[in-house]
This record gives structure tokens, C-alpha cells and sequence, in this order.
């Protein structure tokens, strides 16, 4: 699992494009990345150029956005000049088709302006032979 907190400036997110990052058997990668974008905020009207930028990270993993099962915002402001926000985002193993969703869950928000998000993984018992 990564956890991933990027600035405004995306400095992160030029970090791990800028060096060769060698991690294998990544399932999850989540976190506040700060990029408002409409591929995951539907209020939101516009396409951030570090979305490219995300997606060719992730996709290195071979992890893929994760849709929330509850479509939230993640993000809340108490400001009323800005608007709640999903700039918290999860990212799930390709390949999986039992870890394929997350949940956001507004209620354990506490003193945090953002909202945990959070997936199940089912691990199977093994069997003695």
C-alpha cells in the first residue's frame, strides 16, 4: 500500500515520475493528491493537467482509479466562497475483481476537513493439507 499526500504544486507527483520507482506487488495507493479534476468530480467542470500525470503513476503499479461506492466529496470547506471537493482518491490492483470499490465514510470525518475512504480485502483462509 502507498499513501500519498501531494501539495498544490504536485510536488509528489514530480518526485515519483521523476525517479525510477522500483516497488512491486502494490495493491492500493491512496490519498489526498490535490488535484481537483472531472474525471472524478462531476461538479467539478474542468480536466487538471496532473491527471495525465497520476494515471501514468498508477498505471505503473498496474492499479486503476477505484470508484466509490458512495459518490461524495472528500474534501469539505467551511468557507463559503469554495465548494466541498474529491481530491482524495484511492487506486486498486488491475487484475482484482473482488478489490474493485472503496467507501467513503463521512461520519468518522472528526476534526479532519477530509473524509476516510476505505476498501475491504478479503483474505481467504488456507487450508492444511
Amino acid at each position: 500500500m502507498i499513501n500519498i499526500y501531494s501539495d498544490n504544486q504536485q510536488s509528489t507527483l514530480k518526485y515519483l515520475k521523476d525517479i525510477e520507482v522500483n516497488l512491486s506487488n502494490v495493491l492500493i495507493m491512496t490519498g489526498d493528491f490535490n488535484i481537483k479534476d472531472n474525471n472524478w468530480d462531476l461538479s467539478y467542470p474542468h480536466y487538471s493537467i496532473h491527471t495525465d500525470t497520476l494515471k501514468e503513476i498508477a498505471n505503473s503499479f498496474n492499479l486503476g482509479l477505484s470508484t466509490s461506492i458512495n459518490q461524495v466529496s472528500t474534501k469539505y470547506t467551511d468557507n463559503p466562497n469554495e465548494s466541498n471537493s474529491v481530491i482524495d482518491l484511492m487506486f486498486l490492483w488491475i487484475n482484482s475483481e473482488k478489490i474493485n470499490t472503496h467507501l467513503i465514510l463521512l461520519d468518522l470525518q472528526s476534526s479532519s476537513n477530509h473524509a476516510l475512504l476505505t476498501v475491504n480485502i478479503i483474505v481467504n483462509e488456507i487450508q492444511n493439507r
